[in-house]
């Protein structure tokens, strides 16, 4: 399968993503700059972490006009695989690709550390091949990433099984205490409707290596790329 990473001024995560799908899960990546409006065959598209544009107005709120969203945009409606990490949900939320906003965490504090997701659903390209109770332990470091719906919407995605995680503690208890930024109902990422655009704040890439003492975020990488490849 062959990955286009978007590369957005502010982008910084871009790197540790292409590391990880082309070194550690041995696929093939391009790079695809913001201005460029030619996603280079890319079977999958990623949207990284990092603050684009300065983070300024709000996360995601810039870039989501960036030239290469319009293709971006395009590829998703016609059943196009994308996936945002962190900033790249953020966009992918003020784009309108998943429902939802991330607003300014709780505490209103810059939040990088550890914390436990559980995934919530088994049909999705990004958790479909993780066992159901197991609990990833895997970084966040975001200061918008509290996840807000309105009831309408809240409603419509749990019907519909779009959330994708939920943060829990270490033995997966799903708790008020587990929830690091106030997300609604402990909410980590959903997907849309047509289950092909996929947004998380955790960064899984940053968890994917032994090198860096943590291997759980290749749980997210084996399930896409395995079924992805089925």
């Amino acid at each position: 399968m062959k990955f286009g990473v978007v590369i957005f001024p502010g982008s910084n995560c871009d790197e540790d993503i292409i590391h990880v799908l082309q070194n550690v899960m041995g696929q093939d990546v391009v790079r695809l700059w913001h201005k460029d409006h030619d996603l280079q065959g890319a079977d999958f598209i990623v949207l990284p972490g990092g603050f684009s544009f300065g983070d300024y107005l709000r996360s995601g709120a810039i870039a989501r006009f960036s030239p290469i969203m319009q293709e971006v945009i395009q590829f998703a409606a016609k059943g196009g695989k994308v996936l945002g990490i962190c900033n790249g949900f953020q966009i992918l939320a003020e784009a309108g690709l998943v429902p939802g906003a991330l607003l300014h965490n709780k505490t209103r504090k810059f939040i990088c550390r550890n914390i436990y997701l559980k995934p919530q659903t088994t049909n999705s390209l990004v958790t479909r091949g993780i066992e159901p109770e197991r609990a990833l332990k895997i970084p966040i470091a975001h200061g918008e990433g509290n996840y807000f719906a309105d009831a309408d919407v809240l409603k419509e995605i749990n019907d519909n099984d779009q959330v994708l995680f939920r943060y829990c503690d270490e033995a997966g208890n799903i708790t008020d205490d587990a929830n690091p930024n106030g997300s609604l109902e402990n909410i980590a990422g959903v997907c849309n409707k047509d289950r092909n655009v996929f947004g998380f704040m955790p960064h899984p890439e940053r968890a994917s290596e032994a090198l860096v003492g943590n291997q759980d975020g290749l749980a997210i990488f084996e399930s896409i790329i395995a079924l992805a490849n089925a």
